[in-house]
């Protein structure tokens, strides 16, 4: 019997590690924008020739090319030639639409809106992506819909209306930044869910790796094609490489390892979840590091957000112990039946 029930002690230890790591990285991710507004704000302050050489386009550029060396340290024993050649062209596929959508669009976008608008308004615009995620994650990857962490996306959602509504004095204002940070949102999603079905066969460190190298590329050539050929020319300045090793680590490097192996580790509920909070960490974070005022819909807006975390935990946890009762119930009827086949006589 002790042996029957190993399994179910490792996975629930491995799908505690994976919502751990959802949220951490949620946090990192949360932060992430308001870091790479501060260091755009230190390369306004310290102009080489009037020039901000700490732009946005740098940031992720150099973060990203800085991110593969401990990469490598982290992850060579996975580049080995017997599990390269398990990889199909399927896998490959999977890689590179991958690197495209989380290393090179979505990033691009997110700064892009970063550029036309608050971080906290990027942070809000964000919040349609857990309810999406979840249906996203039932309707394609057929994985378990789970109804309380869906109810609690919508909430969390309605909150982050009620902040955009009330600190636009009872109105809307979509900007382009508005705009790209739902683009970039629906892009995330996207990748996520590519991610998800792409681990399940995938080791790693050939995933992170690739994926950041390819990433790296595709956004070079899309920014120069975009932008001119001069767009990166203040790339190797030192002021430049003075600061953005602070983005490389924290987000790039630590941010998306944790994400990568909450992806593979963790429920979608769990995900979503996590992502639910990500709002209040935002705005928070922007206004400690960004001293940005949220708005008079912060109260509101974020109660209705906390509100919905905590509806969605309880209905995780109802779910559980739903689960277990069901299995404890099984477990006693299959040993009764156990007892009444040792029995002979049947009162007939």
């Amino acid at each position: 019997m002790a042996h029957a029930s190993t399994p179910t002690l490792t996975d629930n230890s491995r799908l505690m590690m994976g919502a751990g790591l959802a949220w951490l990285a949620v946090v990192i991710f949360a932060a992430g924008n308001s870091i790479v507004s501060l260091l755009a704000e230190i390369g306004m302050e310290n102009r080489v020739m009037g020039r901000n050489v700490i732009t946005y386009c740098n940031l992720l550029f150099v973060g990203s090319l800085l991110s593969i060396v401990p990469m490598g340290f982290m992850f060579w024993r996975d580049w080995t030639m017997e599990n390269l050649r398990k990889l199909k062209r399927k896998h490959w596929a999977i890689l590179t639409l991958s690197a495209f959508l989380s290393s090179a669009l979505t990033p691009g976008l997110f700064f892009y809106a970063l550029e036309k608008t608050t971080v906290t308004n990027v942070v809000l615009m964000g919040r349609i992506e857990p309810p999406l995620f979840l249906l996203a994650a039932w309707l394609i990857l057929r994985e378990e819909f789970e109804p309380w962490a869906f109810v609690a996306g919508l909430i969390a959602l309605v909150g982050a209306v009620v902040m955009l509504w009330m600190n636009g004095g009872g109105g809307f204002e979509i900007g382009k930044g508005e705009i790209g940070a739902l683009l970039a949102t629906l892009s995330y999603i996207a990748s996520t869910l590519v991610a998800r079905a792409g681990l399940r066969g995938i080791p790693l460190g050939i995933y992170a790796i690739y994926r950041t190298v390819l990433g790296t590329i595709f956004y070079f050539f899309l920014a120069i094609y975009l932008f001119g050929a001069d767009h990166f020319r203040d790339v190797f300045h030192p002021l430049v490489w003075e600061y953005v090793w602070i983005y490389a680590v924290i987000v790039v490097l630590g941010g998306q390892f944790a994400w990568a192996l909450a992806l593979k580790h963790a429920r979608s509920g769990d995900v979503s979840l996590a992502t639910s909070f990500s709002p209040v960490a935002g705005i928070v974070i922007a206004m400690v590091l960004l001293g940005e005022n949220p708005g008079p819909g912060l109260l509101p807006g974020g109660a209705i957000i906390l509100a919905a975390i905590a509806l969605g935990q309880y209905g995780r946890n109802r779910s559980r112990r739903m689960r277990e009762d069901c299995v404890t119930k099984r477990q006693a009827a299959e040993r009764a039946l156990e007892h009444e086949g040792e029995v002979n006589f049947k009162g007939a």
